[in-house]
């Protein structure tokens, strides 16, 4: 199957159509001149906007897309700019549906859905974090915990012949959220980065249910997310990966399809899914 025909974060897409949209590479490299020195974040976020096309072109370009940072370094000191480009690839109606539907509906399906599983201790201490009966030391909130449950109830798929062997659900939690203590040094975490990953929240905090500051980290940069609400955080993980044009975490792909087709509902007829992602979508749309 084509790139274009799959669905996904790695899809091309239609360029954003808007009337102050910069059409030419110089007034882009104007514009991105100007975003570099500027420290009004108005200015920055308009500018990013004139040149989403410009800065879309580039991460899909295999030669050039290595160096987005470089060209566009205000990912990495100012929030809200993966969120403002995730709507205008798509729209306002579906950059909200994660933070509407997940606390509404989803998070008590989730739940339910667990008690089915086989109640191991990391499975178990989650579900009292989610549901808050019981505080978990050192445990994730009540938010982070519902997200890691669903990573229980879709559990890495083996790797295949070149890869024998799979990741236990706890080890794939692991590749979703990492955990380093205040005053941590940020960029000692990047350097200490030895394998290429895909995108993850670096929490960090006092403990894992008391975080101060959420970043992404990608390609050995870390971009800070914009709120401080771990359910936000990672609304702006998953959309960090359609507006990097960056493929899901092999042993996360199951979760993220799920959430990609179910509650996105973006792509959902060119995405390839797994049978239990697709049984568990439909006992969720019952």
């Amino acid at each position: 199957m084509s790139k274009t025909q799959m669905g996904g974060p790695t899809s091309d897409r239609d360029c954003f159509r808007e009337d102050n949209c910069l059409m030419t590479d110089s007034l882009c490299s104007e514009a991105i001149a100007l975003m570099k020195h500027t420290a009004d974040e108005g200015i920055v976020m308009m500018k990013m906007k004139q040149t989403f096309n410009y800065c879309q072109n580039m991460i899909h370009d295999p030669v050039k897309s290595s160096d987005i940072f470089l060209d566009f370094p205000r990912f990495l000191d100012i929030g809200g700019l993966i969120e403002q480009d995730f709507t205008l690839m798509f729209d306002e109606a579906t950059s909200v549906k994660f933070l509407e539907k997940w606390p509404t509906i989803y998070k008590q399906k989730v739940l339910k859905q667990s008690r089915s599983l086989t109640q191991s201790d990391d499975l178990q201490y989650l579900v009292q974090n989610a549901e808050c009966t019981i505080e978990v030391e050192n445990g994730w909130d009540s938010d982070m915990s519902s997200i890691l449950i669903l990573v229980h109830l879709l559990p890495p798929s083996p790797h295949g012949r070149k890869r024998p062997g799979k990741l236990s659900a706890r080890q794939a939690c692991d590749h979703l959220v990492k955990f380093v203590k205040t005053g941590t040094s940020i960029q000692g975490h990047l350097d200490g980065i030895t394998e290429s990953l895909q995108p993850y929240l670096l929490a960090v905090g006092t403990q894992r249910n008391v975080i101060h500051k959420y970043f992404i980290v990608i390609d050995k940069h870390a971009v800070p997310c914009k709120s401080p609400g771990s359910l936000a955080c990672f609304n702006e993980l998953f959309k960090a990966h359609f507006v990097f044009g960056t493929s899901y975490d092999h042993d996360l792909v199951n979760m993220y399809n799920f959430l990609q087709t179910t509650i996105y509902e973006i792509d959902v007829d060119t995405t390839q899914v797994n049978p239990r992602v697709a049984e568990l979508r439909a006992r969720m749309l019952r």
